[in-house]
């Protein structure tokens, strides 16, 4: 017997729905630019909503839903969000969801807020038809969770037929007559416990370092029919968190290496950091674009700017074309080579090796470590003192996750005004009970610092040149272990956390300097910890390798 959504295609001439098939032949006859992502999930769709697949698609509520919303808003949906939409009305023949889970990653200023609310405003309404299907919107602070509420607000206030639907507050929108409503939420926000979410929504799941609120807040789906999670995100700067995450799933999900999963990855970005130069290939990372004049000038001004600034280079590429910090054309390594020292630390007790110490200040971080040769490789063994007044920023939050640093042993917090020198002094005379520490070194300001408490404690303390020059000498030595997979942090989420807050600069010369891409909350202390360490990598001798003899026994 064939299924409903193949029987309504047969008598009104499309496949699968009108507003799927306009936008997977808008793909499908290059009429947009998309990436391999979006060919991947073009097949994927067509492969499961075709038979033998017996799914249900319910266009009377697909044509509603865009209607009112087109209706109502100050915008009209494009063709990627009606394709979006539509998607959400796809069914199992026992009437469960077909996807449940949407990730939806776009760059900035495609219109995900505004998406954000007609969803919201849809869910709670009688054309969605659910009672009680309720809507969180999360975001990590309270402006950003509140930009799509107050847009429905506002929708509402315009149209005094939607005044008499809903009961509305500055911080609840309720529609009456299925009792559902839209509230936003922080990730810090007080405690979530008796959620009834029927829809959860959250907005830049890249500033996510860990799952402890996605939990929270998922933990109330399930008590209602149908219950749906959108992540909806541009890229962002933290590596190794949730994003990354699904952004793997998402790529075993298109390769059809993961069958079982019920979230379909919507990935708009660059197939690579070179297509940034023809502005054609934008619409990749922004279907909106073509709709959205001002934006493109924007954009293109943008881009003249960062040719010869890298912050905005990276930020460019971070948020518009949805490609990482990690691949533009002016990070220490791609995020791929930082995440391969993950490996074991070698057994090293007894070892040769050089000592170093970084920090800015004495009441924000300070990194220490040791830098040892094993054959061909370099392992860095870091810790950090971290001073507690560094770490009550007003109002931001450091995009890493800190706490469970100090639980893996990485950090030590110290809750002084001050981290005390002599701190530093006893963490390398620890380190000297297993390690033949050589040499210590920093720059000349943190000398005068401790010099009196390793002199007290018999440590050696010598100072090395910062800047552009020991960077410039370091830098082939440094990038080409990156680049062979060369270099050993272990399981240190903390140094790689620090590697991928550093940019190189080059000047007109070709010099290389590593900078801060941002000095406040995408900390350092580690990376240039190691730079100075590295810089007296010919005084570590490699350690000789034992020979054992063949000889006969009887």
């Amino acid at each position: 017997m064939k299924s409903i959504a193949v029987m309504m295609m047969t008598s009104n001439k499309y496949t699968y729905n009108p507003y799927i098939d306009k936008y997977i032949d808008m793909v499908e006859r290059q009429e947009v630019k998309t990436n391999e992502d979006i060919k991947l999930l073009i097949e994927l769709v067509k492969k499961k909503l075709s038979p033998p697949n017996n799914i249900i698609i319910k266009h009377e509520m697909i044509e509603t839903g865009i209607k009112k919303i087109n209706e109502y808003f100050p915008f009209k949906l494009l063709p990627w969000q009606e394709f979006t939409f539509a998607l959400l009305h796809a069914y199992y023949e026992d009437d469960t969801l077909v996807w449940d889970t949407f990730l939806l990653m776009m760059g900035r200023g495609a219109g995900k807020n505004g998406f954000i609310a007609a969803l919201s405003f849809y869910f709670t309404t009688t054309f969605h038809g659910i009672k009680q299907y309720n809507v969180d919107i999360v975001a990590n602070s309270e402006n950003q969770a509140k930009t799509s509420f107050d847009d429905v607000y506002n929708v509402i206030e315009d149209h005094p037929k939607l005044q008499k639907a809903f009961y509305r507050t500055k911080v609840e929108i309720r529609f009456k007559k299925t009792d559902s409503y839209i509230r936003y939420n922080t990730s810090n926000a007080r405690t979530k416990d008796g959620l009834r979410s029927a829809c959860v929504i959250f907005d830049e799941i890249h500033e996510f370092e860990d799952y402890k609120n996605i939990k929270v807040f998922r933990s109330g789906l399930g008590k209602k029919k149908n219950p749906r999670t959108f992540f909806i995100t541009t890229n962002g700067n933290v590596r190794g968190g949730v994003l990354d995450d699904y952004l793997e799933r998402s790529r075993d999900i298109l390769r059809g290496e993961n069958k079982t999963s019920k979230m379909l990855p919507i990935i708009f970005r660059l197939d690579s950091e070179d297509e940034v130069h023809d502005f054609s290939n934008w619409e990749k990372a922004n279907p909106s674009l073509p709709y959205f004049k001002d934006l493109r000038i924007t954009m293109e001004q943008e881009y003249y700017e960062m040719q010869d600034q890298p912050q905005m280079a990276i930020e460019f590429m971070t948020k518009r074309m949805n490609l990482p910090a990690q691949e533009s054309y002016s990070v220490v390594a791609e995020w791929e080579k930082i995440k391969a020292t993950d490996r074991e630390i070698p057994d090293l007790k007894g070892q040769k090796c050089i000592g170093a110490i970084d920090y800015a200040s004495v009441r924000d971080f300070c990194s220490v470590g040791l830098l040892f040769k094993h054959g061909d490789e370099r392992v860095w063994i870091q810790h950090t003192f971290i001073c507690h007044l560094a770490l009550k920023l007003e109002h931001r939050e450091f995009k890493f996750d800190i706490e469970l640093a100090r639980q893996k042993g990485l950090c030590t917090i110290i809750y002084e005004d001050s981290i005390n020198e002599k701190c530093v002094a006893n963490w390398f005379l620890e380190q000297a009970k297993k390690y033949k520490i050589l040499n210590i070194v920093c720059d000349s300001y943190r000398k005068a610092i401790l010099t009196a408490a390793f002199s007290e404690a018999g440590l050696p303390l010598n100072e090395v040149r910062n800047g552009s020059i020991t960077h410039n000498k370091v830098y082939p030595l440094v990038e080409k272990l990156f680049a062979d997979e060369k270099l050993i942090f272990g399981d240190d989420m903390m140094m790689r956390w620090y590697t991928n807050n550093v940019y190189v600069d080059t000047d007109p010369k070709g010099n290389k300097t590593y900078k801060k891409i941002e000095p406040v909350l995408r900390k350092t202390d580690g990376f240039f910890a190691f730079i100075h360490a590295i810089s007296k990598d010919e005084e570590i001798p490699v350690p000789k390798k034992l020979t054992f003899f063949k000889c006969k026994t009887y």
